[in-house]
């Protein structure tokens, strides 16, 4: 009897692994996907800056370096964290465009 727990037990644990593991993946792509939107959204500020009207620097200097160390640290770890190197890589370049075209318009 003790033998059946055991295995009822170890079978459980093992769903619930699964499990956890799927719901994490769905969240690391969906938190990807999410981030990618927010630095596609510079585009609006990268256009204002081409238009003639210069957005503040501080907000995408400080998203730039922000996307710089998240990717850096996903780099750096043992095991490359490729959803967190490529949700913010796209902000690293995003960052740049716009504090470009802020002095150059």
């Amino acid at each position: 009897m003790n033998s059946e727990t055991d295995k009822s037990s170890d079978r459980r644990r093992f769903i619930d692994s699964n499990r956890r593991v799927k719901v994490v993946r769905i969240v690391s792509e969906l938190a990807t996907v999410m981030c990618v939107l927010m630095y596609v959204s510079y585009i609006s500020e990268i256009q204002s800056n081409l238009a003639g009207n210069p957005v503040s620097l501080s907000q995408p200097l400080t998203m730039m370096l922000d996307a710089i160390l998240w990717t850096g640290y996903g780099w750096l770890k043992k095991y490359r964290d490729w959803p967190l190197i490529i949700s913010n890589v796209p902000g690293v370049l995003f960052g740049v465009v716009t504090i470009l075209t802020i002095y150059v318009h």
